[in-house]
């Protein structure tokens, strides 16, 4: 009996989208991730990106826990020497609450090609609206991730 090794007929994308309303980010981020790697699928294979396209919404109502809205910093790098910017989480959130969902995803994929590839099928937005419902995006439900108020 030999392996299966998907090939790129073997591969159905499907569109899911995410309502990230009351979300924690860590437990919405594992679970997008996996979506778009492709792991929810029987001929997921590491070396190949067998995943789904993910749409999120309402990404500005997401939750982090434990005060890390504060305390957490986000790095970016201008390209010059000295230029390490540091941004906390909490001004972030307030002007582009997508970069926070995307940077917690993008730290979950391979950080190769194949996760940047990943990547450009991951779709953010701030509010509950989206253009992409010429795709007829499914709702993708994870209970597991909502927060008890």
């Amino acid at each position: 009996m030999r392996t299966f090794s998907p090939t790129p007929n073997d591969i159905e994308r499907t569109w899911h989208v995410i309502d990230a309303e009351g979300m924690v980010l860590g437990r919405l981020s594992t679970e997008v991730a996996n979506l778009l790697r492709g792991k929810h699928k029987p001929i997921y294979a590491p070396h190949m990106d067998t995943g789904d396209f993910v749409i999120v919404v309402n990404a500005d109502k997401v939750v982090l826990t434990a005060g890390k809205i504060d305390k957490k910093i986000a790095y970016r790098h201008t390209g010059y020497p000295g230029g390490l910017r540091e941004t906390k989480y909490s001004d972030l959130m307030a002007k582009k609450p997508e970069e926070v969902v995307r940077k917690a995803v993008k730290g979950m994929v391979p950080k190769t090609a194949l996760g940047r590839s990943m990547l450009r099928k991951l779709k953010v937005y701030a509010g509950p609206n989206h253009p992409h419902s010429a795709q007829a995006p499914v709702a993708f439900d994870i209970p597991s991730a909502r927060r008890e108020a």
